[in-house]
């Protein structure tokens, strides 16, 4: 983006980590997400979208798990080539939470899920959204909770708040596909998948891979043995690699198209602060 100051992610060397107080199929599981309902007023979002700071949140929320749900995305960080920004299975596994519940593998899915802002301030992540997000979990006696990031800065947000709620008694496991920034930072469980950034939680348009994916969540939430503990999927994104050149590579770019992304970027930046700090009546 052509800042002189790279970006500084977190990173811990202590890492809180709590057995699940219950088995899980006596268990209350909160699903959290980084991405927003949908609002056709706020411009371009989802499939073919470019990076929206009028589409992001900047206040945690929660909403039903009824009913017709429509999350879409318009990160920055996203891999847009690659990723499949049509099938929500890809970034929000409500469907195989769901299908978890009615085989008993888990008791209950709280009956709200929440959102997580993606904020590049670690500092106001830790002291202002995660207190909000734990007060949301406990309003509704939440034992065990999985976080699902979408682009870079999402990992480290959803990073900080698994320390934070492990801390606080919830047990969780982190679903990305960032593992370097999601290691680096240190959290207690971590399913990685090999996946393009905003598909963290499963393949398109695969029940099966979704079940797979969404098990090996559970369990690890059960059998992780101490903190840092990762687990890889064994599901591949695809039989050529080769996608994974395509993620910010700037030897496939032009200066042309380095510059225009640069000053779009810029430009954005400036409309997401003064979005941000209206929402926080600054």
């Amino acid at each position: 983006m052509g800042y002189e100051n790279p970006y500084v992610l977190a990173h811990y060397i202590d890492v809180s980590f709590n057995l699940p107080k219950k088995p899980l199929n006596q268990s209350v599981l909160g699903l959290i997400t980084t991405v927003v309902p949908y609002d056709p007023d706020k411009g371009p979002q989802g499939p073919g979208a470019p990076y929206n700071a009028a589409a992001k949140f900047y206040q945690p929320y929660q909403q039903s798990i009824k009913g017709n749900i429509d999350l879409r995305i318009a990160h920055v960080g996203i891999d847009r080539k690659n990723a499949n920004m049509e099938d929500i299975n890809c970034w929000f596994p409500l469907e195989a939470a769901k299908r978890a519940a009615t085989l008993n593998l888990i008791q209950e899915i709280s009956p709200h899920f929440y959102g997580l802002p993606t904020n590049r301030s670690q500092r106001h992540t830790l002291e202002v959204d995660a207190p909000q997000i734990l007060e949301m979990l406990r309003a509704y006696s939440v034992d065990v909770a999985i976080l699902i990031p979408n682009c870079s800065i999402c990992h480290q947000s959803q990073s900080l708040l698994a320390r934070f709620l492990e801390v606080a008694g919830i047990s969780t496991v982190v679903m990305g596909a960032a593992k370097d920034i999601v290691e680096y930072c240190g959290v207690p469980r971590f399913l990685f998948s090999d996946f393009p950034l905003d598909n963290p939680a499963a393949k398109p348009n695969d029940v099966h891979a979704q079940d797979l994916n969404f098990l090996l969540a559970l369990r690890l939430i059960e059998s992780a043995p101490a903190a840092r503990t990762t687990v890889q999927s064994p599901l591949r994104w695809s039989s050529d690699p080769l996608w994974k050149l395509d993620y910010s590579n700037l030897e496939k770019l032009s200066q042309q198209e380095i510059s225009r992304l640069r000053d779009e970027a810029e430009q954005v930046r400036i409309t997401a602060r003064e979005l941000r700090l209206n929402s926080l009546g600054t």
